[in-house]
């Protein structure tokens, strides 16, 4: 009787119940708050570049239709049943290694910085990187089959390999974007899921010590990723380009003390500081917040990762418990790596501070990946 039930259950296209308030109102307000923060941060920048019409709005304008989309993608992706991820966790996973691969096909990829990771959507002004898309695509996938297959995530042939062979699929394409720090991303999920799904710690150190040598043969495979290495260790006694943006962010820090400097009365924004809408952002927070604001932002990513965990602990189906700790980890590591380039507590990468900093399919994706776990929160009534 009871499997009848799961099974009429998982049959549904729509859920009702009561949503994680909390959490919901929680990311509007992070959403919000990053609007305010990059208007601050990339109007000086826009109004005085052609690159943007000379206006200073173009950020916001862009940003705010990002997150019109996204929001209305939460509250759609809330009423839907998760378990249809579950169903279509093979089309999902299929369509997303199909986007990454479109990026190199004359006249739909859009080359950035010497990289080529984005689409252009013809006849518009949207770009979309799939890249971001690809996490929340793994995460379906590794919940969908660890959760049919619990046993055999203990054995290493059985369950490690194929999820190896899946990661690896997607390894190949992001360093042909030349995006390694997106696979980094992509590989801390991929090892944060296979714990959760109850792989055997043995088998996970071994994987870390084969994965720890591949990424310095990755760094040292490209010049500039060397380089990036070698700046972090001592921004301050090196002429490499890269690392007068980390100093200019450790400046801007130093800037903002305690209190900061008054939102908007950032100097760093008045192009010393490159990128301090989108990567750096976060020495933008504070220098015009200080002290006191990033450590009200990092309250919030906390708040959030708490609430996801609660969910994913409380859900009773296995699949939706995966999917919730999964969701939860992207966002959470991704909030770290941001928040430590920023500070110079590792290399650069090129990673968005998660619902703050500049990146329209960034914050699209992470806003339907919070309808998913609102979804999972309206199941455990």
């Amino acid at each position: 009787m009871e499997s009848e039930v799961s099974s009429v259950k998982r049959k549904r296209f729509f859920i009702s119940g009561q949503l994680d308030f909390p959490l919901m109102i929680a990311v509007i307000m992070m959403s919000a708050f990053g609007l305010v923060m990059l208007f601050s941060a990339s109007y000086y920048t826009a109004q005085n570049s052609a690159l943007y019409d000379y206006d200073g709005f173009s950020f916001l304008k862009s940003q705010a239709r990002y997150m019109a989309l996204g929001l209305v993608a939460m509250y759609f992706i809330s009423r839907l049943d998760y378990h249809l991820f579950d169903r279509f966790r093979v089309l999902i996973l299929a369509v997303s290694i199909a986007l990454m691969a479109a990026v190199f096909i004359p006249g739909l990829g859009k080359n950035l910085n010497g990289a080529t990771r984005w689409l252009k959507i013809p006849r518009t002004n949207f770009t979309f990187q799939p890249s971001e898309l690809a996490k929340f695509a793994l995460i379906a996938y590794m919940a969908g089959f660890m959760s049919r297959r619990p046993q055999a995530m203990r054995s290493f042939s059985k369950g490690l390999v194929p999820m190896f062979l899946i990661m690896g699929a997607y390894g190949v394409v992001l360093l042909a974007q030349k995006n390694l720090s997106m696979l980094v991303i992509l590989a801390v999920t991929g090892f944060t899921m296979l714990f959760l799904g109850g792989a055997q710690l043995k088998h996970l150190l071994g994987l870390l010590a084969i994965a720890i040598p591949l990424f310095f043969v990755f760094v040292y495979m490209e010049e500039y990723r060397a380089a990036r290495l070698s700046m972090f260790v001592n921004p301050w006694d090196t002429d490499l380009a890269g690392a007068y943006q980390l100093r200019q962010a450790l400046i801007a820090f130093g800037n903002g003390g305690l209190f900061g400097q008054g939102l908007n009365f950032s100097r760093q924004k008045l192009l010393f500081l490159p990128y301090g809408e989108s990567d750096f952002i976060f020495a933008i927070i504070g220098e015009e917040l200080g002290f006191i604001g990033c450590c009200c932002v990092i309250l919030g990513y906390l708040f959030i990762v708490y609430r996801g965990i609660l969910i994913a602990i409380r859900c009773k189906d296995r699949f939706g418990s995966l999917m919730a700790g999964g969701i939860t980890s992207v966002i959470g590591v991704q909030a770290a790596v941001n928040i430590a380039v920023a500070t110079s507590s590792v290399p650069t990468t090129g990673q968005t501070l998660p619902f703050i900093s500049d990146g329209g399919t960034s914050l699209l994706i992470f806003l339907a990946a919070t309808g998913i776990l609102l979804s999972i929160s309206r199941s455990m009534e």
